[in-house]
């Protein structure tokens, strides 16, 4: 918009409107793998719910380029010696002077934690499948009281054999404490008095018996 010929007066309107901005999108991806898969022999498989943490550090950094901290500022002479409202020296650069720009990098740092929870939906399954981990885990400590009993009792049987051979570890001897809780118990020898009648003399009292 311009206005002339009023008064003697020009004017001129120049509007002038500036808009900068950025944008920084980050995120974060989760990559779901293979639940926790739990084994108990026999075959039998359990996957239970599973709790999911990530933590995570993001930094950004921006600057702009080409990077000048400072500049060089002139500075004019303004002298007016004669007083006259004039320069006296218009123009002349008097000296320089290191003037900051303000220009400074930007730093970002994000810090978080995800968390994901994945939940069986079928509660049915889950409970035959931990009803059937009892049941193996009590057959396998079954089976392994069992061959702690075969163990026992070849142990004793060994022992008590060699025992009564007169076969044992030395006292000093490490593997003395096999047998040490092994005894042998010896029958005690014992008579009972037996009283024989002769086949003539019973006899005769049978006969004389009214």
């Amino acid at each position: 918009m311009q206005a002339e010929g009023i008064g003697g007066i020009s004017a001129t309107a120049s509007p002038t409107a500036t808009s900068s901005g950025s944008v920084s999108n980050q995120a974060v991806q989760i990559l779901q793998g293979t639940a926790v898969t739990n084994s108990y022999g026999g075959q039998i498989q359990c996957q239970g719910p599973t709790l999911t943490t990530t933590g995570y550090v993001n930094r950004a950094k921006s600057f702009g380029l080409p990077y000048e901290p400072f500049y060089w500022d002139p500075v004019y002479d303004l002298s007016d010696l004669d007083e006259d409202g004039l320069l006296d020296n218009p123009g002349d650069v008097l000296f320089f002077k290191k003037t900051r720009t303000g220009q400074k990098d930007n730093h970002n740092w994000n810090v978080g934690l995800s968390i994901q929870a994945t939940i069986p939906l079928d509660g049915g399954l889950q409970e035959r499948c931990k009803t059937a981990v009892d049941t193996q885990l009590k057959l396998q400590q079954q089976v392994l009281a069992n061959r702690r009993l075969d163990f026992e009792v070849s142990r004793l049987k060994h022992c008590g054999e060699l025992m009564l051979k007169g076969i044992r570890f030395a006292p000093k001897s490490p593997f003395a404490k096999v047998c040490a809780d092994v005894k042998i118990n010896y029958p005690t020898p014992h008579t009972h008095p037996i009283s024989v009648v002769p086949a003539a003399a019973s006899s005769a009292a049978k006969k004389t018996q009214p």
